[in-house]
C-alpha cells in the first residue's frame, strides 16, 4: 500500500504546479490579448483583422487536433479559448 506521506507530497506538489502553470498561463493571455488588441486597433479595418486572427486560430486548432491525438477537453478548451481572446479583442476595438 501507497505511503501517505508520499501521497500527501505529491498532491501538494501537483497542486504547487498547476498553480505555477495557471499564473503562467494567465501571465500569457493578459499579454497575448494586450498584444492582439494593438495589433488589430492599428489596421484600416480592425473588425476583419480581428475576425481573420480568430478564424486562423480556430483552423490551426483543427489541423492540429485531426492529425494529433489530443484529448477532447484540450480541444475543447482551446476553442474557449479562442473565444474568449476573441471578445476580449473585440471589446476595445470601434464598432
Amino acid at each position: 500500500m501507497a505511503d501517505t506521506t508520499d501521497t500527501n507530497a505529491a498532491i501538494a506538489e501537483l497542486k504547487r504546479e498547476i498553480a505555477e502553470l495557471s499564473g503562467l498561463s494567465l501571465a500569457t493571455g493578459v499579454i497575448l490579448t494586450q498584444l492582439l488588441q494593438k495589433i488589430v486597433s492599428r489596421e484600416m479595418s480592425p473588425q476583419n483583422s480581428a475576425t481573420q486572427i480568430v478564424n486562423n486560430a480556430r483552423d490551426a486548432i483543427e489541423a492540429f487536433t485531426s492529425q494529433v491525438k489530443v484529448d477532447p477537453v484540450m480541444k475543447a478548451r482551446a476553442l474557449t479559448a479562442v473565444k474568449q481572446y476573441e471578445d476580449q479583442i473585440r471589446s476595445v476595438l470601434p464598432i
